[in-house]
This record gives C-alpha cells, structure tokens and sequence, in this order.
C-alpha cells in the first residue's frame, strides 16, 4: 500500500500564509492599543484639566469597551491584506461586531445616566433631585435592558441553526406567539412597570414608604422590584408593580417634611401653661425641629388624668422618630424636675 506524501510545497506555502497572517494581526492589534493608549492619556489629561467630574465618569466608563472596539476594527483592516485573516473574521465578525456596539452603547447610556444623576444631586433640592434620580435610573435601566435584549437577538440569529429556528417560528407563528407572549408576560409587566413608576413617580428613591405593614426607605428601584431599607437595616425586595396594584402609604411624596405627635398624661389641675412654655423651649432648642409646626394641646380629659398632645415636625421621618423620642424623654425629665406633682404613675 502506497502512502501518499504530503505536497511540500503547499505545507510550505500554508506555513507561510499563516505566519504572514500572525504578523499582520499582531501588528494590527499592537497598532489599535497603541492608539487606544495614546486617546485615553490625551482624554485623562484633559478631564483633568476641566475639573469636571462628568469628564472622569464618561471616559472611565468608554475606556473598555472601546479598547476592544478599536481592535476589531484593526483586524478587519488587517483582513483585506490577508486571505486566512479574512476567513476567520469572516466567521466571527458576525458575532464580535453586534456584541462590541451592543457594549459601546450600553457603557455610554450608563456613563450619562451616572453623569445626569451626579449633577441632579448636587444642583437641584432634595425632593427635585429624588424625582430626576428616579427618572434617569429606571429609564437608562429600562434602555440598557432593550439594548442588551437586541444585541443577543442579533448575536443569535447570526448562528444559522438559530435563524432557521427563528424563521421556522415565524411562518407558524400561530400557537409560538402565543405560547412566547405568555412565557414573557411577567417580564413585560415589570418593564412596563417600571415606566410608568419612572413617569408617574408614585414612589422615588429616598422616599420614605409604607407597605404591608414595614416601613423604610427606598434604597432602589430596579424594573422587576424595588429595594426598601427598613430602619433596622433590612432589605425589603417588593416587587415593582406590587407599587401600582395595591395601596401602600408615602411620606415623603409631597415635599415640606411631615408632622407627628407625642401624647403625655399629666394630672388634673396642672398648669397647663407652665407645661406649654417649657414644651415650646425645649422644642426650639432640638436641632431636628424644621420650625413649621409647635404646638401642646389637650386631646382628652378623663376622671384622674388629662393628655397634652405634643405636636411636633420635621423634614423626614427619620427625624421626626428621633424629634419625638428626644421631646418625650425631655419632657418627662422637666416633668419630674419642676411639676413633679403632674405627672402621672402611668406616664413615670
């Protein structure tokens, strides 16, 4: 049996169209970091120079997926001088490219989101900058989400095997649409959500909430559910149209701070105006006090006891909480100091 030897010649010449490919390639991709080395010490140096923060966010956020950008760009360059590179991006390009301007966009809607939100923070008040935050985070969420869902659609139709699925689906598109609407319904629900909580606002982040009983505030809104601080450190995870088909309470949604109330049961025949001025002291005095509301009243007389309704306010719940706990503890120690004789055994 004779065995046929291979053709020198052509091994030779193999050898030397892959080798020339390597060169080319490794000088195309040393070119495209040399250039992405260059730009981004020209850009740092100037983001430096500006003093702005936008600067920084939006180049560190590019640095990357550009980086990448600009060598497949330098491969498909090098491909049109070389026959073995131009088969091998020929059969990859369809999924680099996609994926790589799928990365480049997403990086810059996130870059400017991070951008818009820094600068709503720092210009705007506390109640405006709560209402552009969660504008900018829902909708660059909600844009990022769409981005990447295209950029796997085009990765994947790219595969012949899945095209073909695709198409297939397509021409009965009967009973397969129906089944893919139902199996994406509570991702389009959240999506969908998640917009109009962005457009109608019925919560913000750093609102202060109330739903189902716990209460805290929300520490962030994502497109399927919404993180709630609680005052003890936990992490509630509700999910977001939970928001919109139920009812739930908002302290916060409507700026000026919020009131509360302190009831203290003293004895009849107190001097209800001593106790008044001392109240009304004390409360200049406490730092958390927003100054709109002060006041004492009496809320209910019974045989042996009268209660003194303090009323009191603050920017936010949190200092509401510690306002009330601070006047109540001052209260009784002012009780016990200078009217001993009003205080109540249920209130010592």
């Amino acid at each position: 049996m004779i065995v046929p030897q291979p053709d020198v010649s052509a091994v030779i010449e193999w050898s030397g169209a892959l080798t020339r490919a390597a060169i080319a390639g490794g000088i195309a991709v040393a070119a495209a970091l040399a250039i992405h080395f260059v730009l981004f010490a020209l850009l740092d140096r100037a983001a430096r120079l500006s003093g702005s923060t936008a600067d920084e966010v939006v180049f560190g956020r590019m640095r990357q997926p550009l980086r990448w950008a600009l060598v497949a760009v330098a491969i498909s360059v090098a491909a049109e001088s070389s026959a073995v590179i131009e088969r091998a991006w020929n059969a990859l390009g369809r999924f680099v490219v996609p994926a790589l301007f799928g990365w480049v966009i997403f990086a810059l809607v996130k870059a400017f989101a991070k951008v818009m939100t820094t600068r709503a923070e720092a210009n705007e008040s506390d109640e405006i900058a709560r209402s552009r935050t969660t504008r900018i985070t829902i909708l660059s969420r909600t844009i990022g989400f769409l981005i990447v869902f295209v950029t796997v659609a085009l990765v994947l139709f790219a595969i012949p095997a899945v095209r073909n699925v695709g198409t297939t689906l397509l021409a009965s598109a009967g009973v397969a649409t129906l089944a893919v609407g139902a199996a994406a319904q509570p991702a389009l629900k959240s999506l969908i959500a998640g917009i109009q909580i962005a457009l109608t606002e019925p919560i913000r982040i750093g609102d202060f909430v109330v739903i189902e009983g716990e209460s805290g505030r929300v520490e962030d809104i994502r497109l399927s559910y919404v993180v709630i601080r609680t005052g003890d450190e936990r992490r509630l995870i509700v999910p977001t149209v939970k928001f919109l088909d139920s009812s739930f309470q908002n302290w916060t949604r409507v700026g000026g701070g919020i009131t509360g109330s302190v009831v203290l049961p003293v004895l009849p025949g107190a001097d209800i105006a001593a106790i008044r001025s001392a109240y009304e002291g004390l409360l200049a005095a406490n730092k958390d006090w927003d100054k709109r509301t002060g006041s004492l009243q009496v809320s209910e007389a019974r045989v042996g006891s009268i209660e003194l309704k303090l009323v009191m306010s603050a920017t936010d719940p949190t200092r509401l909480a510690r306002l009330r706990n601070a006047m109540r503890e001052a209260m009784l120690d002012w009780l016990r100091t200078d009217m001993p004789a009003a205080l109540c055994k249920e209130a010592e």
